[in-house]
Parts: C-alpha cells; structure tokens; sequence
C-alpha cells in the first residue's frame, strides 16, 4: 500500500486534520472528527477508523466499544491537504446519541437558500435514500422500515413483487392515481433493497446515464 500522499497532509498547530466521514452507500455525512498521524495510519492498516480524541487526549478506535464500526471504503484529501474525506460502510448509528449521523438538527433556511431547495425535483429521493439509511442505522421501533430490514432480504423482496403487481393492475385500470401511489410503493421498496445490499442509488442514476450515452447501433 502506497502511503506517501500521507506527507502532502497539512496538520495544524496541534498535529491534527479535520476528517469528514460520509457514508459511502447513501452519501450522507455522518460526522466530523480529527485525527494525527498516528491514527491515520491505524486507520489505513486497520481499514477501520481511528481518531484522535481533543478532550480526552487519547487515540480512539471507532465503534471499538459500542460496535458501531466504520468499515473504510475509500479516503480522499482535498486540494489543500488540510482536510479528509472518509468514505465508509458504517454498521449501527454513528452518533453517540444513538442517531445516524451526528448532523441530525435542521437549521432553518430562508430567503435564496430555501427556495434552491424546493426547486430540486429529485430532492424526495434524495432524503428517502438518507431516512432509509438512518432507519437501518438506528432501528426505531414501530418503524415499517425497520420492520423491513429485521425480516430480511426474502421479506423485500416480496414486497417488491407484490408492489410491482400492484402497478400492473394500476395501469390495467387506467387509474393515474393509482398508479402514481402504487410507483411511490414500489421506488420504496427498491431503495430498501439497494440499501440492503449496500448499493447506492447513485449506481443506478450511472446506468441510466450510461445507458442513455451509449451509441444506437444502426442495422
């Protein structure tokens, strides 16, 4: 494994650099820690993540005590060096407080900023792909995508066949609504699956893409 990337980080004053940690599947980030050299270098041997804690001045391993461990899929550092994306497969919640991810508050949005957001006609996806991420990860009781996840793969599976039959009849009725509603299902269901196996969405918006650029072969 080559690490000689490792001399372009820039540490700050106290030997440290900020590490963002996303998700590597859904794409949401899930909290920000620091790290020195030290543990940068666990972290690359270890393919977990280990950190440097400021307040209690000690080395810690991710999830070493609670279990929710964070397996490194991939590490980046951006144009300055003064900073780290973690990219991982996180099992359980991220947060201490038992949540997916430590950013968990929403902060209210007004004026320009608010109406960027309503304009994304792909923003429920978005936020789907990320409350069945959190679902997974946090496992609230009384939650029909818990419930999903703790019956297993058989269990989605069923369900997307049962919704996709159900569109079926939706459009042998004609009925917009129904179908609408029923296509509503049935996207869920296939985002619990990918989800399940660890798919991103993303891979799917990239073979659509691929798809759509490939070259129409002429007889």
């Amino acid at each position: 494994m080559n690490t000689t990337w490792i001399e372009e980080v820039r540490w700050n004053a106290d030997g440290l650099v900020p590490a963002v940690v996303q998700d590597a599947v859904s794409k949401e980030v899930l909290m920000l820690a620091y790290m020195n050299e030290e543990s940068l270098k666990l972290s690359l041997e270890s393919g977990t993540t280990w950190f440097w804690s400021r307040s209690r001045g000690e080395l810690w391993n991710k999830g070493a005590t609670s279990g929710h461990t964070q397996q490194i899929a991939s590490m980046h550092y951006d144009c300055d060096g003064d900073t780290l994306l973690v990219k991982v497969k996180q099992k359980g919640p991220a947060c201490h407080t038992g949540a997916y991810s430590c950013f968990y508050r929403d902060a209210e949005l007004g004026g320009a900023a608010a109406e960027l957001g309503e304009a994304d006609r792909f923003a429920p996806l978005s936020n789907l792909e990320a409350t069945i991420a959190r679902r997974e990860a946090e496992r609230p009781e009384g939650s029909y995508t818990t419930y999903l996840f703790e019956k297993g793969l058989d269990k989605i599976l069923k369900k997307i066949g049962e919704e996709t039959a159900e569109v079926i009849i939706g459009g042998k009725n004609n009925d917009r609504a129904e179908i609408s509603s029923e296509a509503a299902d049935l996207i869920f269901h296939l985002m619990v699956l990918l989800r399940q196996q660890g798919i991103p969405f993303d891979d799917v918006l990239k073979e659509l893409e691929f798809r759509h650029r490939k070259p129409v072969k002429k007889n």
